[in-house]
């Protein structure tokens, strides 16, 4: 019998994946994860930055009873591959192979980071989407993302460039993670992040987004993977989906969280940029708003890809 370290938490809810697959996309292996029936209308489920695609157990398994539901692990997220660089257009690419691979159009939903770079694919291979679904993926604000700890900084554009070397050049120099001494030390590191998720939660989701090694326990996603965008103006968000061509369903959480939502004015000045676009709340919920509530989640989703 596997060690209790070895045998994958449960969460009421949570449903694994009923297959799995691994894509190629420009030389890196792109994992990923389905439920449902394989010759239902597909959907393509995208994650946010440090998560992976089973993030989504608690949310595909409502979206099965419909379509063939498919959770890619983004490059040097999860199981995917590590690659040697992290760029907005990889990302972009390698959702475009996952939608290829599937040999008809299907609808794309994604969350924070997942949801801007599924929204820029649609945008790149529209004849590849049906419908789009962002949540809470809509940019940071102006001043950029401020994570918890580092309340109160005020740095210039060019500081901040500064500091996005220095994390590279540190990160370049050994791109290993430091091992915690067991799973609830990465659940307390996340949680301290992600308040609103429960510890029961992020036990079951890190699970999978960890792996134990000798020392302890070390995160599965490329230490990279975060660095590879560099400063940026969030002011050249909106304007580049002028060019999306499918409706868009934008959807946010009622409750100011870490990472969103935007202030209305920023939100709404980016979305009107957006020719087709039907926007909806969940009350209740942060930025991760699949997660907190997942049944209500999928009813607004159903309901908007089922026309």
């Amino acid at each position: 019998m596997p060690s209790p370290s070895h045998r994958p938490p449960e969460y009421p809810g949570a449903v694994a994946p009923e297959r799995q697959r691994r894509i190629s996309s420009g030389g890196v292996e792109i994992q990923t994860h389905e439920w449902g029936d394989p010759d239902a209308p597909p959907v393509v489920l995208c994650h946010g930055m440090f998560d992976h695609g089973r993030g989504f157990d608690l949310l595909a398994p409502y979206l099965a009873e419909r379509f063939r539901v498919v959770a890619l692990d983004a490059r040097g997220h999860g199981d995917s591959d590590w690659a040697d660089a992290y760029t907005w257009h990889a990302d972009l690419a390698d959702v475009a192979a996952v939608l290829a691979s599937l040999g008809r159009p299907a609808h794309l939903v994604g969350h924070s980071k997942g949801g801007g770079q599924a929204t820029d694919t649609a945008t790149s291979v529209p004849e590849r989407v049906r419908q789009l679904v962002n949540i809470d993926g809509f940019g940071p604000p102006p001043e950029g993302f401020i994570p918890p700890g580092r309340e109160g900084f005020e740095g210039t554009r060019m500081e901040r460039f500064r500091m996005f070397l220095d994390r590279r050049r540190r990160a370049s120099n050994g791109a290993a993670w430091r091992p915690y001494a067991g799973l609830e030390d990465l659940v307390e590191r996340r949680q301290a992040q992600n308040p609103r998720l429960t510890r029961e939660w992020l036990r079951y989701f890190l699970w999978h987004g960890s792996r134990e090694v000798e020392g302890g326990w070390v995160w599965k996603a490329d230490p990279l993977a975060p660095q590879g965008f560099g400063p940026w103006k969030p002011e050249w968000i909106g304007p580049g989906w002028r060019a999306l061509e499918v409706p868009m369903l934008a959807v946010i959480g009622s409750e100011l969280d870490t990472w969103g939502p935007l202030p209305e004015p920023i939100l709404a000045e980016r979305l009107s940029n957006v020719k087709q676009l039907e926007r909806a709340t969940v009350e209740g919920t942060g930025h991760f708003v699949h997660m907190e509530k997942p049944k209500e989640t999928a009813a607004l989703l159903l309901e908007f890809l089922e026309r």
